[in-house]
């Protein structure tokens, strides 16, 4: 029986059901869907906790004789099958990983290698350049004589600032 009949029988709630067997911690069995399925030994049960109720017990005071142990629903073989299988997804996703991230730092490697040939190839042209340069400068130090000045050399003279009347300062004309 379930509940609410074992309940109906005794003319008291479901729940009042329910409280008596937390309560005084009788193990009851349960069905697939984890509701309470009472036997007929259990229904007697209930019925001697209903009587010392009815006789003024506390329900913390109820002793209950031929309580029985819990027997459980699940089978323990299909829990172990359950498991094998998410292990081995697990370890599955865990490989997939592995390789994903592999692949990311192997890509990366090659951009950065890539990009440490540019810079190279970079730093050869600027040298190839500089090089260039340093020899145009010699010649050209070469063919002007030392007393001729550049002309960054000499100072360009100042040109004086006009000053401007107070009144078109301050208006900005």
């Amino acid at each position: 029986m379930n509940t609410s009949a074992v309940a109906k029988l005794l003319g008291v709630s479901s729940s009042t059901i329910q409280r008596w067997v937390k309560q005084l911690e009788l193990q009851m069995d349960r069905n697939e869907l984890g509701h309470y399925s009472f036997t007929d030994g259990d229904i007697q049960l209930l019925k001697q906790v209903q009587e010392q109720l009815k006789k003024g017990v506390m329900l913390q005071d109820v002793t209950v004789e031929g309580k029985k142990t819990r027997i459980g629903v699940v089978k323990p073989a299909a829990n172990e099958q359950i498991d094998e299988k998410l292990l081995e997804k697990i370890k599955e996703f865990e490989q997939r990983l592995n390789k994903k991230a592999d692949d990311v730092v192997s890509y990366q490697l090659l951009q950065h290698r890539r990009e440490i040939e540019e810079l190279q190839a970079e730093v050869e042209k600027l040298t190839q350049r500089i090089e260039c340069i340093e020899e145009w400068m010699n010649k050209e130090h070469q063919r002007i004589p030392s007393d001729h000045a550049f002309i960054f050399d000499k100072e360009l003279p100042k040109k004086k600032t006009k000053r401007k009347n107070l009144i078109t300062s301050l208006f900005g004309f």
